[in-house]
């Protein structure tokens, strides 16, 4: 992590050395110090964790021209089922369709995307598990999982303003392709396991 603290360290001497020798430390000034030095993924995560166990329903907002894996007229639900404090799963129902779970993943410097992609029966489908790492620290409130394919920055941005929206979607060169929006200003009924994770418990951090 790059700091400042050559540039900070010199006047924080000076300071420390002229306060009163019964000054009490400002716990103001502490509690900025902290957030200050949150980093942007871990703030992110923390907003994805504050949802866990709760289910949301959303809309297609946007799609390419011709694509047809959501019908504009489904019903989605997010269910942010498994929270741990290195993976977070959160199934995407599609009307009764059960086969889609986003999969989190948090290393030591970045985050990952997946896509846990089965059949009814609960086998993989073909499809599966594809998804990209963070290039860039990102927000607390927006990250993006992208790689580069022959000169075409593309992959996924995912979006969480905390106690409004939840957004996923597919991106190329920034713009979006897929875009999928859900309203967390009202829970719904938790959804059915998603196929393949009957057993799979829904777990809080």
């Amino acid at each position: 992590m790059t700091t400042r603290f050559g540039l900070l360290a010199l006047p924080l001497a000076l300071a420390v050395a002229c306060a009163p020798a019964d000054a009490d430390p400002d716990p103001v000034a502490d509690d900025t110090e902290v957030a200050a030095t949150e980093q942007p993924q871990d703030a992110y995560w923390a907003n994805l964790q504050a949802l866990c166990d709760a289910a949301y329903a959303g809309e297609l907002l946007q799609a390419p021209e011709g694509d047809t894996q959501i019908d504009p007229d489904a019903r989605l639900v997010v269910h942010f089922r498994e929270c741990g404090d290195e993976e977070l799963r959160f199934p995407l129902h599609v009307d009764d369709n059960r086969s889609r779970t986003w999969v989190f993943i948090r290393h030591d410097d970045r985050l990952e995307l997946r896509h846990d992609h089965r059949y009814e029966d609960g086998t993989e489908e073909e499809n599966t598990w594809y998804g990209a790492f963070t290039q860039e620290e990102g927000t607390a409130n927006r990250q993006e999982f992208v790689s580069d394919r022959n000169g075409v920055m593309g992959g996924w941005r995912v979006e969480i303003e905390p106690g409004e929206r939840y957004t996923y979607g597919t991106i190329r060169d920034g713009e979006w392709r897929h875009h999928l929006e859900f309203d967390l200003t009202e829970e719904v009924d938790a959804p059915p396991p998603p196929w393949g994770h009957e057993t799979r418990p829904s777990q809080r951090p």
